[in-house]
């Protein structure tokens, strides 16, 4: 991981190509991907690898039984990312550095939401029949931010 960078972690993911596009942005950025089980596929799933391409190599990846752990270790420096979030993504702490994403169908647990209410954040939809964003572009979206935010952007 480099210095300034962040973990993301993917709470019990369902899709593997989400995984494995969600695992490029993570090698391409320098943050660490957490996986939670279950998964909803293996590790060695061609849908998996495939998206990531030839960067999986390169990947800093944890795999987690329980998410627990994984979110006392990080001791509140934590953003949860839900639909039912009452902050926008923007607001995100510059200190967090934990990034927590739900499950494609259901999202995360309630009982994360009652327990991390005030860390709860979403990304606006315009359009009211729009459930959800696809987890690899929420993931993308709140990394580059986050990331901005850090100033870490440059060309060089």
């Amino acid at each position: 991981m480099l210095p300034g960078h962040f973990h993301i972690c993917l709470f019990q993911p369902e899709i593997p190509q989400n995984t494995g596009n969600i695992g490029r942005i993570a090698a391409a950025t320098g943050n660490r991907l957490h996986l939670v089980r279950p998964f909803g596929f293996g590790l060695t799933d061609k849908n998996l690898r495939r998206p990531g391409l030839d960067y999986w190599p390169f990947l800093d990846l944890e795999i987690h039984d329980s998410i627990d752990p994984l979110l006392d270790a990080f001791d509140g420096k934590i953003a949860f990312f839900s639909k039912f979030g009452e902050k926008l993504y923007t607001d995100i702490p510059v200190s967090a550095d934990l990034l927590v994403f739900g499950r494609e169908t259901s999202g995360l647990p309630e009982e994360l939401h009652k327990r991390y209410r005030s860390s709860m954040y979403r990304m606006p939809m315009f359009h009211t029949n729009v459930r959800s964003l696809n987890l690899a572009n929420a993931v993308s979206i709140a990394t580059y931010a986050l990331l901005h935010r850090r100033g870490l952007f440059s060309l060089t």
